[in-house]
């Protein structure tokens, strides 16, 4: 049965906030990138983020997991924060953040795929099948005919931003099936610590020993894109959802494109080819007809943005 729940004012201003708040992540993203390797710029992420996370599980005094549910936070840390973190990251060293935001959102595109082929009740209806097709006809106009032409850098770094959001989706066809059990928090703290766990080596054989000495404007990036824009995006999500349903909940989607192009002109001086807004709308209008249907279960950790 569809969720009938209507946008409170409340909800409707939380809703923005939470638009506002993962469209500012592309930005602190890049601003981090400038004084720290991806590697370690990825583990700062995922690292701060999960104290802030633990410490809500013990404030709520939450259950928490066991021994048999940590190869599932694996799992679901490597495909919502390693890959996509990693990959859409490295994309943003070659494309703008604006344009990385419109790619983004085909998370909701791929997510619809990656749902019809694990779970029986998630089939690929003619409606869906025009949502998707409107999609992907966006990422190619937005991507640009120039890209089909020939491959270089940044054809490279728009596929790794595709590939991130595709590895989102795979997340949570995970998430539904493996830690739909779990409160959100404790979900939210077990992934982000498997994240952590396999970041740190990495990034000290890639990056060497972290360099705390960084200054205060990154500092201030890593602050937003861990705690404000991971940790507590994550509980805004599931206060927005519980108000609003998850029908209403999908139209943050359309809200961080919006921010992150605007932040991305006035801080970074950005300026995006037409295409990109063209593919944008096409994209949007295919997010639209996909959203309009039945509410499904949803996954315990929302895709980070």
């Amino acid at each position: 049965m569809a969720d009938q729940r209507i946008l409170t004012p409340r909800a409707s201003a939380e809703l923005l906030l939470l638009g506002l708040i993962w469209g500012g992540v592309f930005l602190s993203v890049r601003l981090t990138l400038d004084a720290v390797p991806l590697v370690t710029a990825v583990l700062h992420r995922t690292f701060w983020a999960m104290l802030v996370l633990w410490g809500v599980v013990l404030w709520l005094r939450l259950p928490l997991p066991g021994l048999a549910t940590w190869g599932a936070f694996l799992v679901m840390g490597l495909l919502n924060n390693v890959i996509p973190f990693g990959l859409i990251a490295w994309g943003q060293l070659h494309i703008e953040s604006g344009l990385t935001s419109i790619l983004n959102a085909t998370t909701a595109v791929f997510g619809v795929i990656v749902a019809a082929l694990v779970f029986a009740d998630e089939r690929l209806t003619p409606r869906r099948m025009l949502g998707v097709g409107l999609g992907f006809a966006g990422v190619v106009t937005a991507i640009g005919p120039g890209a089909l032409a020939g491959f270089d850098l940044r054809s490279a770094a728009q596929l790794a931003v595709l590939g991130g959001t595709l590895s989102y989706a795979l997340a949570g066809a995970w998430a539904r099936r493996t830690l739909s059990h779990l409160p959100a928090p404790v979900a939210a703290a077990g992934m982000l610590t498997a994240s952590t766990l396999m970041l740190a080596p990495a990034a000290l054989l890639i990056d060497g020993a972290p360099d705390l000495a960084l200054p205060l404007r990154t500092w201030g990036a890593i602050a937003y894109s861990s705690v404000i824009a991971t940790a507590g995006a994550y509980l805004l999500y599931y206060r927005v959802l519980a108000m609003a349903g998850s029908g209403n909940l999908m139209l943050v989607t359309l809200l961080i494109p919006p921010v992150a192009i605007v932040l991305g002109a006035l801080v970074l001086g950005e300026a995006l080819h037409p295409s990109a807004y063209a593919g944008f709308a096409l994209l949007a209008l295919g997010l639209v007809i996909l959203n309009r249907r039945p509410a499904r279960p949803i996954d315990p950790v929302p895709a980070a943005r």
